[in-house]
Order: C-alpha cells, then structure tokens, then sequence
C-alpha cells in the first residue's frame, strides 16, 4: 500500500468515523467497521462475520457492518493504531504481540512454550485469569478485548530442514515484534529478528532470513510453503488471538448494543476457538498431500522447554505479573 493511498484511507475513514454516530441519530442505524488480513475462508474472517451476526441477533436496534479484507486497511501494525485512535477499524482479531507497543505486558498472553496443550489453553481463556492483561490494555491502549479466537499450533517453518538443537543454532528466523518472542527464541539458540509480517515471504526468498513460525492456516493462505516448505513440529505455541473493539468506538454504543457485542464476542470466540483447533490439522494434512511441504518431529523438544521456564519467569517478574503467570500455569 503506497503512502498516498494509505494516508487517503486514514484521512477518509477518520472522517467517516468521526460522522458515524452524528449519522446514526439520525438514521437509527450503527456502522461498524473491521479489518482481516485474510480473505473469507480464514478462521479469523469466518470468527468475525460470526460475531457480526450474533450482534444483529440479540441486538433490536439497527446495525451494519462494513468488514474489509485481505489487508487493505493495512497490516496488524495499522490496525492498532487505528483502534487506539478510534478511527478507520471498530473490531478486529489481533495478534497480543502488535499491541505491546500500547500495552507492554499483553504478549505475556500469547508467550511461547505458556499452555501444556489444547486443554490446558481453552481452559485459561475461558477462566477470566487473563483479565489483569485485558485491564492493561484498555488502561493503556483504549482497546477492548471482548472474546478470545486463535487454537492454530506454531510451529517453525524454514526454506531448510530444522530438526534437532544443532540445526536450530544460530537459526534465521522472524519472530512477532514483542521483546518476549525474540527472548524465547535467543534462549533456545535461535537467532530471531523481529520484521514486518509482509516483508516475510521476500525476507525468506532473499535469504535475509532462514525461516519463521506460525500456524498451518497462515503459511497456508500466504502460500509461505512457497519459500518455506519444511515444518517441524516444536509445537512452541497455541495461538491466542484476542478479538478487541476501540475503546472510543464501545462508548459511544448504546448500553444494548455494548452488551451484545461483549455477549458475541464470548460467543464468536468460542466458536473461532473450535473452528481454528479443528482446522489447523486439516490445512497441514492439506498442504502435505499436495506436496508443498515436509513435516518434521523436532527430536529435543523436552529441552526446549526446560530452556524457556527461566526467560518466562523473568520476564513475569519484570512486568509484576508472577502470580499472573503462575494462574495460568495452574488453569
């Protein structure tokens, strides 16, 4: 997205959204709008159009919803700025490390080697131990989390086979931009750079980096088995991916209306929690029938997670938030 067209899009959806409610007095309609980076068939998107229609459900007032896709409103980096200043995006999934700028301590939420397994992670989000990290976020960032998507397994993808510790020193890889992922990452002998998510398949391509990590949906839809064919299975992290609404934008909702977005985005979490989970096995055995990638077990992933339990507690203790992580630990 060029500079003129970007700064265009903000100019004309800061207007739009500084209208939206003078509009809605009149009108009796509410335009809400979001932002996906991915198209209709990714479990993001299907978790917001779900959302979407459990509001217009329990809702008796009139509400629209204008959803954009495929990145056009830019990448993660914009949206939360864009949440932050109430313009341009209401609702969106996001990934906690893009937030961090804003709130500090809400990557701990998403921190590699943190759920045991899928029990264990469904279990933390649906507890409410997660709300002192919620609170943070609104505090500082003016960002509402109103559910919990995400259940795709990370896992590290690379243009050459990683398998063991010695392959895994010294390894080019890109992390998410919070301290807390290039930290793990350092301390299990990686050598992770945080880069913007749309410079990932030219970075690879152009060996500025080896590889990266992510979920079976993503590498998937972005076709990074293009670049990067070979997976192994460190199984490093569920994915928590919080659906959020602006602050500004919750507000100035009618007290109805706030409490139908907070009751589907429970919902909408829920289910995207469960369609995410189910999907990411189907899209890896997708991607390996069709030839496009090579799996691969990491055979010291035992070490692995021995190496990380002192950087967690560290970074825990930095942030005041010890009896957070021994919660979720605990859940």
């Amino acid at each position: 997205m060029s500079f003129y067209k970007s700064f265009k899009c903000i100019a004309v959806c800061a207007v739009s959204a500084s209208a939206l409610f003078a509009s809605a007095a009149v009108a009796d309609t509410i335009t809400l709008r979001g932002a996906s980076m991915f198209d209709e068939n990714h479990a993001y998107t299907k978790t917001l159009r779900q959302f979407e229609e459990l509001v217009a459900e329990s809702y008796d007032g009139d509400v629209e919803f204008d959803l954009r896709l495929n990145g056009e409103l830019g990448d993660e980096s914009d949206f939360v700025t864009f949440l932050q200043q109430g313009v341009a995006i209401d609702y969106a999934v996001m990934a906690p490390s893009n937030m961090a700028v804003f709130a500090p301590s809400i990557p701990l939420m998403d921190m590699p080697f943190l759920f045991r397994d899928l029990d264990h992670w469904n279990a933390a989000l649906s507890s409410g131990v997660m709300a002192p990290l919620e609170d943070e976020l609104l505090e500082k960032a003016d960002i509402k989390i109103i559910g919990y998507t995400g259940g795709g397994v990370r896992n590290l993808a690379s243009a050459e086979p990683v398998k063991d510790m010695a392959d895994l020193m010294g390894h080019k890889m890109r992390v998410m931009g919070a301290p807390i992922q290039a930290q793990i990452f350092s301390a299990i002998q990686a050598a992770p750079s945080a880069i913007a998510y749309n410079e990932v398949y030219n970075a690879i391509q152009t060996g500025v980096i080896a590889g990266f990590e992510n979920e079976a949906a993503s590498i998937q839809n972005l076709k990074f088995y293009e670049v990067a064919p070979n997976i192994t299975l460190t199984r490093h992290a569920i994915t928590v991916r919080p659906i959020v609404m602006s602050g500004k934008t919750f507000r100035k909702l009618p007290e109805e209306l706030q409490a139908a977005v907070l009751q589907a985005g429970a919902e909408a979490g829920a289910f995207g929690r469960n369609l995410e989970s189910t999907e990411d096995g189907l899209k890896m055995q997708e991607m390996i029938d069709a030839g496009q990638i090579t799996v691969l077990e990491f055979a010291d992933r035992n070490k692995l997670l021995e190496m990380v339990i002192p950087v967690q507690d560290a970074y825990a203790t930095e942030l005041g938030a010890t009896d957070l992580l021994k919660a979720i630990r605990e859940q």
